[in-house]
C-alpha cells in the first residue's frame, strides 16, 4: 500500500464531510473516493470516529501552520493577531462542517487530535501573548484572554453559519466586523488599564 494512503483517506473523508456532514462519511465511501480497497481504511483507522479525528487533526494542523506563518512575516504584532483571527474565521466559514467537527465532542481522546489541538492552542497563545506585550491587548492571563477571543469568534462564526449575523441583515455585521470591533475595544481597554 502506498505511504500516502492515509492522506488520501483523510482528504476523501473531508470532501464527504463538506458535502453532507459527518453522517455522509462512511468508510466504504471514503475508500471508494480514495481509490483504495474497502478494507484499506481499517489499516489506518480503527473506525469512522478515528478517521474523523484524523480529519480534525489535519485541519487543525493546517490552520495552525497558516497562522504560525503569519508570525514569521513583517506584520506588527497587532496585525498578526488580526490576521490570525480573520484566517480562523475564513477557514470556519469556508468549511463549517470541518469547524464543527474540530470543536465537537469525542468519545475518546485521539492522540493525533490532542497533539494538533495543543499545537494550535500554543500558536494562538504565542500570538495573543505578543499582542499583550505590545500593548494591543490588556495584560494579564494570556490563557484567559485567548479563551475570550476564541469564545467571541466562535460565537460570531456560529451566528454567521446559522444565518443570524449578516451585513445588511440580522446583526448588521459579519464575523470579520466583530473581530475588528473586539480588537478595537480590547486595545482601548489596554490603553486605560495599568500594566502589571
Amino acid at each position: 500500500m502506498p505511504p500516502h494512503t492515509r492522506e488520501l483517506l483523510i482528504a476523501a473523508a473531508a470532501d464527504l464531510l463538506d458535502a453532507g456532514g459527518p453522517e455522509s462519511v462512511t468508510l466504504r465511501e471514503v475508500s471508494h473516493r480514495a481509490g483504495v480497497s474497502h478494507n484499506a481504511p481499517y489499516k489506518h483507522f480503527a473506525n469512522k470516529e478515528a478517521l474523523l479525528a484524523g480529519v480534525a487533526a489535519e485541519e487543525l494542523t493546517k490552520l495552525s501552520d497558516a497562522v504560525a506563518a503569519l508570525r514569521k512575516g513583517d506584520l506588527p504584532d497587532q496585525e498578526v493577531l488580526r490576521a490570525a483571527l480573520l484566517a480562523y474565521v475564513a477557514w470556519a466559514l469556508a468549511y463549517p462542517a470541518r469547524f464543527q467537527l474540530v470543536f465537537g465532542v469525542w468519545s475518546v481522546p485521539f492522540e493525533d487530535l490532542v497533539a494538533a489541538a495543543e499545537s494550535s492552542r500554543s500558536t494562538l497563545l504565542a500570538i495573543v501573548g505578543a499582542a499583550q506585550r505590545a500593548g494591543e491587548l490588556p495584560r494579564g492571563d494570556t490563557e484567559r484572554m485567548t479563551s475570550l477571543l476564541q469564545a467571541v469568534i466562535h460565537g460570531a462564526i456560529n451566528l454567521t453559519v446559522t444565518g443570524h449575523l449578516a451585513i445588511g441583515g440580522k446583526g448588521n455585521a459579519d464575523a470579520d466586523c466583530l473581530v475588528d470591533d473586539l480588537l478595537r475595544y480590547l486595545h482601548a481597554s489596554a490603553a486605560i488599564v495599568p500594566s502589571d
